[in-house]
């Protein structure tokens, strides 16, 4: 089924954030032309899994797959077999080799090869969903990479830039794109609304570059930069030619891109075996019109809160805001009878302690400290002045003046006058 396209995999990344916020080196250095040339690396390759992987395995949810041969050492590989390796792929975006894509390809072969063990492992959940936006979008199938170097497959992924999710948008350009965030929703985490939004956003890039690899240089850095280094360049419309001309994450984009598409398909030659999890057979959605919390459908239906967070992670705070406009939760195929059957009690369940917003408040008419005593009023009788009035309760003239809207000094006997 479409819908097998989350699981406890996504519970496990969203819950161990902070340890994605972990951090190994940032750039590398390049020998171009006989120089040496330090770039950025992508956002998705400065991360590291591997507490997340002990993590997983501590738990049961992953175990080493059997399909390959998992070791610790990479083998020696000659420049004429990646050449033809990478020219094997069945891809319309160019594979090309040089010694910047050969830098890539073996950081991910052996540094990154835990890492790349785990992608694999999620690998298998959302390229369905990669897959069928780029079809639907008639784009080239081998995008589907992108977010191994953006976010490393994590859908909670945040950058230090403020880029959110698989596809690492960007607040503005998701929301250009239709995706919602507030303080509440955040689609851009979302693996279905972003995959769709990334694909009509690099469709675009390339109706304005007709290059794919100029599209994924500008969905790197923007479309201007990009327009700016081709001015730079002299008009010259090839990545590699406007190369020196990109910021130094950009200069390492497409090699990455090039480096992910390899890795991805030749992992088993590098004695990478992909990670394996139990997973959900299948999922389901049904449509929320009102305010509910996560924790009261996790309660009621007796389904770890954990993983109903992994299936929806695009609710930041547990409550999906029902009353603005319908939103749709994903749950268990196995449970979706029992939420059904069980919805009001779930709606109604502790609304106490999960719906704690009100709709309307009371103002309370008492006041504390010394605005909590009553006022006190004196009635003016023939020859009193403010000043002696003033003395008399030990306030001050003006205070009587404030309180009762008198500009000057005349009053009227027989007339009450506010003290305090």
């Amino acid at each position: 089924m479409k819908r097998i396209i989350f699981s406890l995999l996504t519970a496990a990344i969203c819950n161990t954030s902070s340890l994605f916020a972990q951090q190994t080196e940032k750039t590398i250095t390049i020998q171009t032309n006989g120089q040496e040339a330090v770039i950025d690396l992508p956002e998705g390759m400065i991360t590291t899994t591997d507490s997340l992987y002990l993590d997983w395995i501590s738990k049961h949810y992953i175990n080493p797959a059997e399909n390959c041969t998992m070791t610790t050492q990479n083998p020696e590989v000659s420049d004429s077999i990646y050449m033809d390796r990478l020219q094997r792929i069945p891809a319309i975006i160019e594979m090309p080799y040089n010694d910047i894509i050969r830098k890539f390809i073996d950081m991910y072969s052996t540094r990154l090869r835990q890492k790349v063990s785990f992608m694999l492992s999620a690998n298998n959940l959302y390229m369905p969903i990669f897959e069928e936006a780029l079809d639907l979008y008639d784009l080239p199938l081998e995008l589907k990479y992108l977010p191994v170097i953006e976010s490393a497959l994590n859908p909670a992924a945040t950058s230090s830039q403020g880029a959110v999710g698989l596809w690492q948008f960007m607040l503005r350009t998701g929301q250009v794109y239709g995706l919602k965030v507030n303080s509440l929703v955040d689609e851009r985490r979302d693996p279905v609304k972003s995959t769709r939004a990334a694909a009509r956003y690099l469709k675009d890039l390339y109706d304005i570059y007709q290059d794919w690899n100029l599209v994924l240089a500008a969905y790197n850095c923007g479309p201007g930069t990009i327009n700016k280094a081709i001015r730079r360049a002299g008009g010259e419309k090839d990545f590699w030619k406007i190369y020196n001309f990109l910021p130094k994450e950009t200069r390492g984009y497409v090699p990455a891109f090039v480096a992910a598409n390899y890795i991805m398909t030749y992992y088993c030659e590098h004695y990478i075996s992909p990670m394996e999890m139990n997973m959900p057979e299948s999922t389901d959605t049904v449509h929320i019109n009102r305010s509910l919390n996560l924790n009261q459908v996790a309660e009621v239906c007796k389904v770890d809160i954990d993983q109903l967070r992994a299936l929806n992670p695009e609710f930041k705070k547990d409550i999906i805001p029902g009353n603005e406009k319908p939103y749709a939760l994903r749950l268990p195929t196995q449970i979706m009878s029992y939420f059904i059957d069980h919805e009001d009690s779930i709606y109604n369940y502790k609304p106490e302690v999960f719906q704690t917003r009100r709709s309307t408040v009371a103002v309370s008419n008492t006041t504390k400290g010394k605005n909590s005593e009553k006022a006190v009023y004196h009635r003016i009788r023939n020859g009193e002045t403010l000043g002696s009035i003033a003395a008399k309760y030990g306030v001050s003239v003006n205070q009587l003046r404030r309180l009762n809207g008198i500009k000057g000094s005349n009053i009227r006997a027989g007339k009450s006058l506010r003290i305090r």
